[in-house]
């Protein structure tokens, strides 16, 4: 899978749930995880994140949302139950994701919503655990974004092979960028 990923929480009550989504973070795949506003005691984190994902993939921690930073080209992608928000299964994942998730009890402040690129929902009747929602989102990402073979139409049926990948042609780079690397000597 090409591009980079990143999850993270804006605000936690519980250490433990972000302990969790670190954790399944670690297991997707995700290069790094973050906090934004929010304390994260790795002690009490560790009950549920038994890979000690921030030992293993970066941590980062904002004050608050003024000192987010991102990758450049990385899109932030809120996940919130809102009427605009386009639903999960519905959702073209960017190559390049920071996906943010709100406090267990309550939602991304509007200060967030405003610098996300995207906001999607998960078609629930009511609000998940920031874990499972977290992870909801990674698999998503996972089945959309990975190179799998097509389901098979009835159950049991055999499944076909992964498509084999395809090269495009070579990209030249412009003459004249050539002609400034090769110099006459």
């Amino acid at each position: 899978m090409r591009g980079y990923f990143g999850i993270g929480v804006e605000g936690i009550s519980k250490a433990m749930n972000a302990g969790g989504l670190f954790r399944t973070a670690h297991a997707f795949g995700a290069s790094f995880v973050f906090l934004i506003g929010a304390a994260y005691p790795r002690g009490e984190g560790a009950h549920a994140d038994t890979s000690d994902a921030p030992g293993q993939i970066p941590l980062y921690e904002f004050a608050d949302v003024k000192s987010l930073r991102l990758p450049r080209d990385c899109r932030l992608v809120g996940v919130e139950m809102l009427d605009d928000a386009e639903m999960l299964p519905s959702f073209r994942h960017p190559r390049n994701a920071a996906y943010v998730l709100g406090r267990e009890r309550g939602s991304l402040t509007p200060e967030l919503l405003a610098l996300c690129d995207d906001v999607v929902k998960i078609p629930t009747k009511f609000c998940l655990n920031l874990a499972v929602a977290g992870a909801l989102v990674m698999y998503d990402r996972l089945l959309t974004l990975g190179r799998f073979s097509e389901r098979p139409v009835m159950t049991g049926g055999p499944a076909a092979p992964p498509p084999a990948h395809v090269f495009g042609p070579p990209v030249e780079r412009r003459k004249r960028a050539r002609a400034r690397l090769v110099r006459p000597r």
